[in-house]
């Protein structure tokens, strides 16, 4: 990647990112997580409620995480009374041991635990999800998955980003023997998976005080293919500094295997939220700061 034009993307001040004119992706700021998740509750209750209003189903690819609008969710559901006997749920991805195997239903990297407890658990009985309609993604589950998600178009794909852009778990592939096209990122579907060391570490300081020991090292994701193909998708973060620099590039670099979310401004229908602490970055606050190799005349400093 051009040194000088990521520093330019990263200096940008997060209050000019919206509607800045060289973004390759349309992009909302949020005040903070509470607003943000707010915005993401609405938004899908809305969808749901059109849908109803029409009477056919929602197919929609949901995240776990960011947490930030599970309980907004619940009380616009459980408050309007929004019947979900019509929404199908194609869950994400999970996270497995070094075997493949599933975690412990109380690790805190569980995804299914996490949803059943934060995002079906408070919603009302009679309005509820239908077990049948809420799909699981496993070892076990993957082709039975593969063709229910292929059967009938996908509404939506609600989604985050990690620190190097991924969506769901398409990292960048970085095994030097078969790295991964972009072609090859575009097509690809749902699969069992090591996870790249810097995605380890990551998830390690997020949740596990850095202890990369207790980390899953594998996973099970649905592939570009299936988050991408759904009629909108719209992702969104508020886990700050983690994710500013995969923000900046999503947001301006044309299309690169190492930041799997830039393929996001090839679709008809994509949009990127964050918060303030999100899209501010530390280049932007610190003009002053030089690097070498990116500054006006490439001289080192």
């Amino acid at each position: 990647m051009d040194l000088k034009k990521l520093y330019a993307w990263c200096a940008v001040p997060a209050e000019k990112l919206e509607g800045h004119p060289e973004l390759k992706v349309p992009f909302r700021l949020a005040a903070d997580s509470a607003a943000m998740g707010r915005l993401m509750a609405e938004e899908l209750v809305d969808d749901i409620e059109a849908a109803n209003r029409e009477g056919r189903a929602l197919r929609a690819i949901i995240p776990c995480g960011p947490s930030c609008w599970y309980k907004p969710f619940e009380t616009l559901v459980n408050s309007r009374g929004v019947s979900l006997k019509n929404l199908h749920v194609f869950h994400m991805d999970e996270c497995l041991d070094w075997e493949g195997r599933l975690l412990h239903p109380e690790d805190p990297y569980n995804f299914r635990s996490s949803m059943e407890r934060h995002f079906y658990g408070g919603i009302r009985p009679e309005l509820a999800v239908p077990p049948a309609q809420r799909h699981f993604l496993s070892p076990g589950t993957m082709e039975e998955i593969r063709a229910e998600i292929h059967r009938l178009p996908v509404d939506v794909t609600y989604g985050g980003w990690g620190q190097d852009g991924h969506v769901a778990y398409n990292q960048a592939r970085r095994m030097p023997y078969s790295p991964a096209t972009l072609e090859q990122l575009r097509g690809s579907s749902i699969r069992l998976q090591y996870n790249n060391e810097d995605t380890v570490l990551a998830l390690a300081q997020r949740v596990y005080g850095t202890a990369y020991q207790f980390v899953p090292p594998m996973s099970v994701t649905l592939g570009l293919l299936e988050c991408l193909g759904a009629k909108k998708v719209r992702l969104f973060s508020d886990t700050g500094a983690w994710k500013q620099t995969a923000l900046r590039v999503g947001l301006f670099s044309p299309p690169d295997p190492e930041y799997p979310m830039t393929l996001l401004q090839e679709h008809p229908d994509a949009m990127l939220t964050a918060t303030l602490d999100t899209a501010r970055h530390p280049f932007s606050l610190n003009p002053q700061w030089k690097f070498s190799g990116v500054n006006d005349d490439g001289a080192a400093v």
